[in-house]
């Protein structure tokens, strides 16, 4: 284990000092200018915000559904949420280019009179998705590890941490009335995290979508980005669930039956990514629009042909695969799509 915490160690002290240089020498390192209003700052946020969404889908939306499947891979991809959430909210804040005045985002009484939060910026609505979905999130993680909590607590050898434990489970007892209030409440918040599903990544959407740009300023996005975010959240749970269950010797807990079910999901959200890749080409056609045509044609045909035929193969060609019941419970396969 120390070897992998040496190379994650490695890393998050490299990231730590670009980040230092980032805000040194100013976010223009990034690629910002007059003309590049995003760079990799929003391209890593709405990464980090769209494979955090497959946590809630399969703890909100599938519990709803009375899915009994999720209960073996639903507090892993809800674990990977709030991480993912928590990395993601760094990046709206490094591209202020002055993280210390990030408060200045947030609607709170200040001293400076008619100082007063945009909103009209897409920056404060990301401000407001982010802090909900991460506060819903961390309750509906949280209510889940209640009884988890109890029975360490049981098992706890010293005073010390009984008592945390005792904390941490508040009070949870295992009674009959205790599993009610747990299935009320789990359901509660379930029906507030399912529109978080639709809605933050909508919001997410919208830094592209109220923009003027060619290509960008269209009504396909929050839909296209909700199902990206579901499609690329499936994607990151099934791999890191493939690796732990091998690791970990967890076969029998996470069975094939689970990463079936989960490439069945990858291979639908894949599969309305390329409607809407297609809508979207359709649209600058059908718009006659010269810039929007040019835009469109310049990302398949430019210097960058070769990062979009690779997006093209990844998200759309290769989820195609799934629909073959071989391939889609192959776990070597599956790892490697």
């Amino acid at each position: 284990w120390w070897i992998v915490f040496s190379i994650a160690l490695i890393a998050f002290l490299w990231g730590l000092g670009c980040i230092v240089y980032t805000i040194s020498t100013g976010i223009g390192t990034w690629g910002l200018n007059k003309t590049v209003g995003w760079a990799w700052d929003i391209t890593n946020f709405v990464w980090w915000v769209g494979i955090g969404h497959a946590g809630t889908l399969i703890s909100a939306v599938l519990l709803l559904f009375r899915q009994r499947w999720r209960m073996a891979i639903n507090r892993s991809a809800e674990a990977m949420t709030i991480f993912s959430v928590i990395q993601a909210g760094l990046f709206p804040i490094i591209h202020m280019g002055r993280p210390w005045l990030a408060y200045w985002v947030v609607p709170i009484p200040n001293q400076f009179g008619s100082l007063w939060v945009n909103f009209n910026s897409p920056l404060l609505w990301d401000v407001f998705a982010i802090s909900t979905y991460l506060s819903v999130s961390l309750v509906f993680w949280w209510t889940g590890l209640l009884p988890d909590f109890a029975m360490l607590r049981d098992r706890a050898i010293t005073p010390f941490n009984k008592r945390v434990y005792s904390i941490l489970s508040f009070g949870w007892s295992g009674r009959a009335k205790d599993w009610q209030r747990f299935e009320e409440v789990s359901l509660v918040l379930a029906g507030l995290a399912t529109p978080l599903v639709l809605s933050v990544h909508t919001i997410v959407s919208m830094d592209f979508a109220t923009s003027v740009i060619p290509g960008w300023h269209t009504t396909i996005f929050p839909p296209y980005f909700v199902a990206g975010a579901v499609f690329s959240g499936f994607a990151m749970v099934n791999t890191l669930l493939i690796i732990m269950r091998k690791v970990s010797n967890l076969e029998a807990y996470i069975t094939i039956q689970h990463i079936e079910l989960m490439n069945i999901v990858i291979m639908i959200t894949g599969s309305i990514v390329g409607v809407a890749y297609i809508t979207e080409l359709f649209v600058a056609w059908y718009s006659g629009v010269e810039y929007e045509q040019y835009a469109f044609l310049n990302r398949a045909t430019g210097p960058y042909w070769w990062a979009y035929w690779s997006m093209m193969t990844c998200n759309v060609f290769s989820p195609q695969f799934m629909w073959f019941k071989k391939l889609r419970t192959s776990i070597m396969f599956s790892f490697i799509i």
